[in-house]
């Protein structure tokens, strides 16, 4: 059972914007939440994201960061070497979605 804070956080009649609803705008989708879950493990470059998603496209795991860098979810580093290296991590507000996946890894595992 739910304790009653958790019960009101979860009311249908929440103002608009329902914060519910912000919060799937941010990790909706097939890869987002995977990759805010290896991210939460620490800096990753390009290639190590996508070997560590299995089928994700290059294009679509392009899209994916842009927009969480879109959202300030995750920053992008470049350093100015040859060939050019490029890495990502998790903001402040990234990683305020630990307790989300945390939440998610822990349901799924029930499952």
């Amino acid at each position: 059972m739910l304790d009653k804070k958790l019960d009101l956080s979860l009311d249908t009649h929440c103002e608009s914007p329902c914060p519910v609803a912000k919060t799937a705008a941010f990790i909706e989708g097939k890869w987002t939440t995977r990759i805010i879950r290896d991210l939460l493990l620490g800096k990753k470059r390009f290639s190590e994201l996508q070997r560590s998603l299995s089928g994700i496209s290059p294009k679509v795991l392009a899209d994916r960061l842009r927009f969480l860098e879109d959202q300030g979810l995750i920053t992008k580093t470049i350093y100015p070497v040859v060939p050019p290296h490029t890495e990502y991590e998790l903001t402040m507000r990234g990683h305020g979605l630990r307790v989300v996946i945390e939440a998610m890894a822990q349901f799924g595992s029930s499952l």
